[in-house]
C-alpha cells in the first residue's frame, strides 16, 4: 500500500517507492528488498536492475507540484503579489527605521536591541498573519511542551525556504518571535531587507571557515551574554538544504567514514552547535529538537506565499541543559544520536502521516 507521500506525487512523477525503505520498479512489479541506499548505488534486486528515474536518490517527498489548473495558480498570484508587495516595502521602511536606530546604540544598548526585537517580531508576524488569513495555513504541533518566553538553542532539519515561516509559527506561538536568531551565510548580510534586518538582531552570520566563523561567534554570543539577551537561536545543523546529490554525497560520506547513513536527512555538522551550547550554557535551559514534515511534498518559499502549502507538522522535543554532555566528542556524539531519532520519526512521518 503506498504511503501517503507517494500517492501525492504528479501523474508524470513516476512513484519511486513505497513504505521508506521499498522502491518501485517504473513500469515492472515491487522490489521489497530495495531500500534507499541499495538503489542509489545499483544493486540489482531480484531479478530485475533497480532503477530511479526522475531523481538520481530517491528522497522521502518530492517537491510539491503546482496545482493543475490554471485558474487555480491565476487566483494564488493575485492573492500573493499585492500582499508580497506590501510585505517587501514595509520590510524597507523597517530598515530604514533601524538604521535610524542606530543613534540609540551609544545611549542605551538595550532600548536598542528592544526596539529591533519589536521590529522583528512585527514584520515577522506580518508574514505569519498573511498567510493565515489569505490561506488558512497552518502548524499541527506534537511531542513535549514548550515553555513561553524560554531560552534556547533550537535545532531542526531543513528541506527548503518554507521551513522558516513555519518556525517562524511555531515561535510566535511560544513569544519568542522577535527573538529568533538564526545562523547564517555571511553573505546574506548585505542583501537588503532580511539581510540587513538579521545584522541588526545580531544573528551569527559565517564564512564557512571555522577558524573565521569560531572567532565571529564567540564574539556574537559575547554581545549577547554582556546584555543577556532574550533568545531562541535557530540552527540547521545539516548545513544546507537537503536535495538528491547532497543526500547521496552524504551517503558516500557516511560510508568513507564507517557511519550509519540516514535515509531522510543529512549528517550533522557537530562544530557550530558543539560551539553555540558551550558558549551559552550559562544563559540558555533548554536545546529543542524540531523535526518539520509536509504532507503532499516540500514547498518552495514562493510556493508556501501562494497558498499551496497550507499545513505542515512539526514535533518538539526538550532538552534541558543540564542533561546534555559538557565535552566536544560527548555533545557531537549527542547531536548525532538526535539526528537518529529525527530520521525515524521521519520514517514514520512519511509512511503515516503523523509523527505520533
Amino acid at each position: 500500500m503506498l504511503s501517503r507521500a507517494a500517492k501525492a506525487t504528479q501523474p508524470d512523477r513516476e512513484a519511486l517507492f513505497e513504505l521508506p525503505g521499498r522502491c518501485l520498479q517504473p513500469g515492472g512489479p515491487t522490489s521489497p528488498t530495495c531500500d534507499a541506499l541499495r538503489c542509489s548505488l545499483g544493486f540489482r534486486t531480484g531479478r530485475m536492475p533497480c532503477r530511479l528515474v526522475s531523481l538520481h536518490v530517491p528522497m522521502p517527498l518530492p517537491p510539491l507540484p503546482e496545482p493543475a489548473k490554471r485558474s487555480t495558480r491565476v487566483a494564488a498570484l493575485a492573492r500573493t503579489v499585492p500582499a508580497t508587495g506590501f510585505l517587501f516595502g514595509s520590510l524597507l521602511a523597517f530598515n530604514a527605521a533601524q538604521t535610524a536606530s542606530l543613534v540609540m546604540r551609544p545611549l542605551s544598548r538595550r532600548t536598542f536591541r528592544r526596539f529591533n526585537r519589536w521590529a522583528a517580531d512585527t514584520w515577522w508576524g506580518w508574514s505569519v498573519e498573511a498567510t493565515k488569513i489569505l490561506y488558512g495555513t497552518r502548524l499541527e504541533a506534537s511531542g513535549d511542551v514548550i515553555p513561553e518566553r524560554e531560552n534556547a538553542i533550537v535545532l531542526v532539519n531543513h528541506q527548503q525556504m518554507a521551513d522558516i515561516p513555519f518556525l517562524l509559527a511555531f515561535a510566535r506561538s511560544k513569544g519568542r518571535l522577535g527573538d529568533v536568531k538564526w545562523f547564517a551565510k555571511k553573505s546574506i548580510m548585505y542583501v537588503p531587507g532580511v539581510g540587513w534586518g538579521m545584522w541588526f538582531l545580531d544573528c551569527p552570520f559565517l564564512d564557512r571557515d571555522w577558524t573565521r566563523d569560531q572567532a565571529s561567534i564567540g564574539r556574537t554570543f559575547g554581545h549577547l551574554l554582556r546584555d543577556d539577551v532574550p533568545l531562541w537561536l535557530v540552527s540547521f545543523p545539516e548545513g544546507t538544504r537537503l536535495t538528491p546529490q547532497k543526500l547521496e554525497a552524504g551517503r558516500d560520506y557516511a560510508a568513507r567514514q564507517g557511519i550509519a547513513p540516514l535515509r531522510h536527512l543529512l549528517l550533522p555538522r557537530t562544530k557550530g552547535f558543539v560551539a553555540s551550547v558551550h558558549g551559552l550554557r550559562s544563559h540558555i535551559t533548554a536545546v529543542y529538537d524540531l523535526t518539520l514534515g509536509y504532507e503532499r511534498g516540500v514547498p518552495t518559499l514562493w510556493q508556501y506565499m501562494k497558498g499551496y502549502s497550507r499545513r505542515a507538522h512539526l514535533h518538539a522535543r526538550r532538552y534541558p541543559i543540564e542533561t546534555l554532555p559538557v565535552d566536544d566528542a560527548g555533545l557531537a556524539e549527542w547531536l548525532l544520536a538526535r539526528f537518529r531519532e529525527k530520521d525515524e520519526l521521519l520514517e514514520r512521518f512519511y509512511a503515516t502521516g503523523a509523527f505520533v
